[in-house]
C-alpha cells in the first residue's frame, strides 16, 4: 500500500477505489471510523459465512454498534460494542450465539486488536410471520 499527504489528510488508493483519511470529516474518513468499520466489517462478513455454510435462513441481519472512546488518553478506542439482529424464521438463538461465537474466533480484525479493544459481539433474533 502506499499513502499519500493531502494539505488536510492522506489518501490512498486501493482496487475499489480512492480512499481519503483526515481528521476533519469534511476531507475524509476519521481514523477511528475506518478501525472501527474494519472491526464490524470482518465480524459480520465471517459471520454471514458460517451462517451461509451452515445453510440457515435469515431473511435480514442488521447491526447496530456503539463505540466508547477514552478522551483522558488520546480518545483511543476503548469498547465496540457490536449488537446483531437477525431475521429470519425458525432459527435457533442457541444456534446463532454459538455461531456468533465461532465468527469471532475467526475474525482477523477482532483478534488483531483483541488485547487493546474490548469488543462485544450479541445477538438478537426475531422471527417473521410467514
Amino acid at each position: 500500500m502506499e499513502f499519500f499527504m493531502r494539505e488536510n489528510g492522506i489518501r490512498t488508493q486501493l482496487e475499489y477505489g480512492e480512499l481519503n483519511i483526515s481528521s476533519n470529516e469534511e476531507f475524509g474518513f476519521r481514523p477511528y471510523q475506518l478501525m472501527v468499520s474494519s472491526i464490524v466489517g470482518c465480524s459480520v462478513g465471517v459471520y454471514r459465512k458460517i451462517l451461509d455454510k451452515q445453510r440457515v435462513k435469515y431473511e435480514d441481519i442488521k447491526v447496530t454498534v456503539d463505540v466508547t472512546r477514552n478522551p483522558d488518553v488520546a480518545n483511543r478506542i476503548e469498547k465496540v460494542a457490536i449488537h446483531y439482529i437477525v431475521k429470519g424464521h425458525n432459527i435457533s438463538r442457541d444456534k446463532l450465539q454459538k455461531n456468533l461465537e465461532i465468527a469471532r474466533n475467526n475474525c482477523s480484525m477482532v483478534q488483531s486488536v483483541k488485547d487493546s479493544i474490548d469488543v462485544q459481539e450479541t445477538v438478537d433474533y426475531i422471527e417473521l410471520s410467514m
